[in-house]
C-alpha cells in the first residue's frame, strides 16, 4: 500500500504491531476484578461490526466464573445479513447473546428477562426463603468506545453515565440503578496489551477504540479503504461517485480528497480532512452498514 507521509510516532499502525494500554487501563482492570464478588452477572458488550476483533480475550479468564450475557451493539452500523451468523456462532462457544441497539430501539425488556433467566436458581433460592425483589448487581464491561455508557444511560432511563463518542471517557467504576432492583456498574473500557495481530488493531482504531491523536490517520484511512475495497466496494462507489477497479487504497483515497474538494494551492489534496472524513462517516454508518469481522 502506498502511503505518502512519514511519521515517527511509536504507535502508529504502520508498524508490526499497535500498543495501546494507558496506565489507567491496568488499574481499571484490577479494580474490575476487585469488583468481581460484589456482582451476580458479567454483561460484556461487543461491537457488531467486529464480533470477533472487538471481544477482549483477557475476559475469557478474567470472568470465567461468572455468568455472563453478551450483549452485540451498534447493530444499526453493522451488515444485518451477517449478524444472525455471528450470533449464531458465539452462541456456539457458549455465550448467551443478544443483539442491541440504543439509539433506534429503546426496548430493552429482552436483557432484564434474559438476566433474570440466567440466575433464575438464585432468584428462586431468594423467592424460597421470602426474599421478594432480589436485587441483581450487573458488571457492564467492554472495550472502549462499544457502547456501554450509552446502554447504561437507555436501560436506566436516565444520563447518569457519561456518553461521548471518543475513548477513554468513562474513567472509574459507577454504580447506576435501574428499575426492577437491578443495578448496573459501569466501567471504563478495557483493551487487553497487545495486539499480535495488527489487523485487529487496525479494525479496532476504524470504529474509534483508540485515540486518533496517538495516530496516523492517513496511514489508518488506507488501511480502512482496503477492508472495504475487499469487502464491500460498492458502498465506496456509491457513497463518493468513484471508480476504485484497479486502484490501490491511496489512489482511492486521493479520489475521495477530491471528490469532496478537499485541495490545497498546487492541486494537492489535504490528507488530514480526507483521513478525518473517512473515518467520521465509517463510523456514522454514511459510507454504509458493514462487518468487517
Amino acid at each position: 500500500m502506498q502511503v505518502k507521509r512519514e511519521d515517527n510516532n511509536e504507535n502508529r499502525i504502520s508498524g508490526n504491531t499497535i500498543n495501546w494500554y494507558p496506565g489507567h487501563m491496568a488499574k481499571a482492570k484490577r479494580e474490575i476484578a476487585a469488583a468481581l464478588p460484589l456482582v451476580d452477572i458479567v454483561l460484556e458488550l461487543i461491537d457488531s461490526r467486529l464480533p470477533s476483533s472487538s471481544q477482549n480475550p483477557d475476559f475469557l479468564t478474567l470472568f470465567a466464573n461468572k455468568p455472563t450475557l453478551t450483549l452485540l451493539t451498534k447493530t444499526s452500523l453493522c451488515d444485518r445479513t451477517k449478524l444472525p451468523e455471528w450470533k449464531r456462532r458465539l452462541e456456539e462457544s457458549g455465550r448467551r447473546v443478544i443483539a442491541i441497539d440504543c439509539r433506534q430501539n429503546r426496548d430493552l425488556s429482552p436483557v432484564t428477562a434474559e438476566i433474570r433467566e440466567i440466575l433464575h436458581e438464585k432468584l428462586d433460592r431468594a423467592a424460597a426463603k421470602g426474599i421478594k425483589n432480589q436485587a441483581i448487581r450487573c458488571l457492564v464491561v467492554g472495550i472502549t468506545n462499544v457502547g456501554k455508557s450509552t446502554f447504561i444511560n437507555t436501560y436506566t432511563n436516565s444520563k447518569k453515565a457519561k456518553v461521548e463518542d471518543r475513548p477513554g471517557v468513562t474513567r472509574q467504576n459507577q454504580w447506576v440503578t435501574a428499575s426492577g432492583g437491578i443495578e448496573l456498574l459501569d466501567t471504563p473500557g478495557l483493551l487487553w496489551h497487545k495486539f499480535d495481530d495488527q489487523l485487529v488493531g487496525v479494525k479496532l482504531a476504524a470504529i474509534g477504540s483508540i485515540r486518533d491523536e496517538i495516530l496516523d490517520t492517513l496511514t489508518l484511512s488506507c488501511r480502512l479503504l482496503g477492508l472495504i475495497m475487499e469487502k464491500y466496494p460498492e458502498c465506496l462507489k456509491t457513497r463518493y461517485k468513484i471508480k476504485i477497479e484497479d486502484s490501490e487504497p491511496y489512489d482511492v483515497f486521493e479520489k475521495i480528497g477530491r471528490a469532496r474538494g478537499f485541495m490545497q494551492s498546487g492541486g494537492v489534496i489535504n490528507e488530514d480532512r480526507t483521513a478525518a472524513c473517512i473515518l467520521d462517516e465509517f463510523r456514522s454508518g454514511a459510507i454504509g452498514k458493514m462487518t468487517l469481522d
